[in-house]
């Protein structure tokens, strides 16, 4: 009889499932690598042929949505760590992110760490004003903790982030319990090390699930490809201004009586933020449609 379950972890091959039954470690089915499918952490499954605390992993139920990078499924919101103190976080990391946050329905949080080292001027006003919530924390001091559990109880959260901003240490002031692994910032190379090594899923004590992901230097175009017409929808602060462009097909870039670019002009839009939706629609130009992952 087939026992529903939770993938907490994938591993070398193997997959830990939650169940009723405990924590059962699978092999999956061999129509999955024939049906090019990979099953991801936070994928609910249907586990077979349990004994002695391994089973096989044989369906994997529908998804509510899904990430390449980082690689997880079912998730309500995202996490983003950035800092702007070494490593200084690239807006447009942040803002590839929420792009597609926003096109797989997945809504986010922005949390920028080290306000102990560097007290954020830019990127916390930048985010609230596009309508997002922005928190400062500090693992080091406590700062912050508090209202990160509120913002992530009661749901499935992803943290993820450039390498070397305190993801784990985040979780570690979350949880103390956890014991992630973490290293020091490079101060000649102004970024951090990779001391996660897969994505993981952890039960806090709020009722909270929370996972930790391998950090990341920069995105490749190809890791979680985007729909440039609509990409628009994908910039919250957009939204008032699309229905005023004078073309109906206005790409928002250069265009005569464009309302986005308007509203750039007057300060309502963070030019950052329209450079980040240029560049991301020039990267989006060159997908073919067919490529998209719906």
């Amino acid at each position: 009889m087939p026992v529903e379950g939770l993938i907490l972890k994938a591993l070398s091959g193997f997959y830990y499932v939650e169940t009723e039954r405990g924590l059962i470690e699978c092999r999956a089915r061999g129509k999955f690598r024939l049906e090019g499918i990979t099953p991801l952490v936070g994928d609910r499954v249907l586990v077979t042929d349990i004994n002695n605390g391994s089973g096989v992993l044989g369906e994997i139920l529908p998804r509510r949505n899904f990430f390449v990078r980082p690689a997880v499924a079912n998730i309500d919101q995202l996490v983003i760590i950035a800092s702007e103190a070494i490593p200084v976080t690239d807006s447009f990391l942040i803002d590839r992110l929420l792009t597609i946050a926003e096109l797989r329905g997945c809504d986010a949080l922005i949390v920028v760490n080290k306000c102990d080292i560097e007290r954020p001027k830019h990127l916390t006003p930048m985010y609230r004003k596009a309508g997002y919530r922005a928190i400062n924390v500090s693992a080091k001091t406590g700062e912050g903790i508090d209202k990160l559990v509120e913002e992530i109880n009661g749901g499935v959260s992803v943290f993820t982030g450039n390498s070397g901003v305190g993801k784990s240490s985040i979780l570690n002031a979350l949880e103390p319990g956890l014991k992630i692994p973490t290293a020091e910032v490079s101060r000649k190379l102004g970024r951090g090390r990779h001391t996660t090594r897969h994505v993981e899923l952890f039960k806090l004590k709020n009722g909270a699930i929370v996972a930790d992901t391998p950090g990341f230097a920069a995105f490749d175009a190809q890791e979680d490809l985007l729909d440039k017409d609509r990409l628009q929808y994908a910039f919250r602060e957009f939204a008032p201004h699309v229905e005023k462009c004078r073309f109906r097909d206005c790409r928002h870039l250069k265009e005569s009586g464009c309302a986005v670019l308007a509203a750039v002009e007057a300060g309502e839009i963070h030019p950052s933020r329209h450079l980040s939706y240029m560049r991301l629609y020039e990267q989006a130009s060159k997908i073919k449609e067919w490529e998209i992952k719906k």
